[in-house]
């Protein structure tokens, strides 16, 4: 028999962050949970970041993930957009981290490229594709969500294989991958 892990896939966000769960046993997945943070009524962006931090704990807690994908942030044209998807980025990292948990990030267009097999698909198209391989019945109101779970089905399909994406197993391994952004 296969062993079973849980993936949690996150896609950062400061307005909406989408979590997706998926349990896998073979070659096979299971929905587990689809979720968001809403967080478009907090103006306070440390108050984001702290809520951030507290649900995915509380969903670390809830399911126990054996690892997590993380879609890494796109670089735009904002600096102060990015700073803030970066930050929200990292306090997900955080979360798991300090619980422990393999992490692995993985670019937009990889994800869309595992999902729909074009790394320039639309979220509704990723989404659908979705609906397609896990049965959903309904797809949610905001694809933030479909996002996270997108991040997770791509770490699914690319586990095993060498990725580009980076993969930490916890601080220190962060660190020794990170050092040119540890203060000395």
């Amino acid at each position: 028999m296969a062993k079973e892990r849980i993936i949690l896939g996150i896609d950062p966000g400061t307005t909406i962050m989408g979590f997706g769960l998926i349990k896998c046993a073979g070659q096979k997945m299971q929905l587990l949970q689809l979720d968001e943070l809403i967080l478009k009524k907090y103006t306070d962006h440390y108050l984001k970041l702290q809520k951030i931090f507290e649900h995915t704990i509380g969903v670390i807690e809830a399911h126990h993930p054996d690892e997590i994908a993380i879609e890494a942030p796109f670089f735009g044209k904002n600096v102060q957009s990015m700073l803030k998807l970066g930050r929200a980025q990292g306090v997900a990292m955080a979360a798991g981290l300090s619980r422990q948990i393999p992490i692995t990030e993985y670019s937009p267009k990889k994800i869309k490229m595992a999902i729909t097999g074009n790394g320039n698909a639309s979220k509704e198209q990723v989404a659908k594709m979705l609906q397609s391989l896990l049965a959903l019945k309904q797809l949610p109101k905001n694809l933030d969500a479909t996002d996270g779970l997108a991040a997770a089905v791509c770490h699914f399909y690319n586990s095993g294989k060498v990725t580009l994406g980076k993969s930490y197993s916890g601080w220190e391994s962060f660190v020794k991958q990170n050092e040119s952004r540890v203060k000395k």
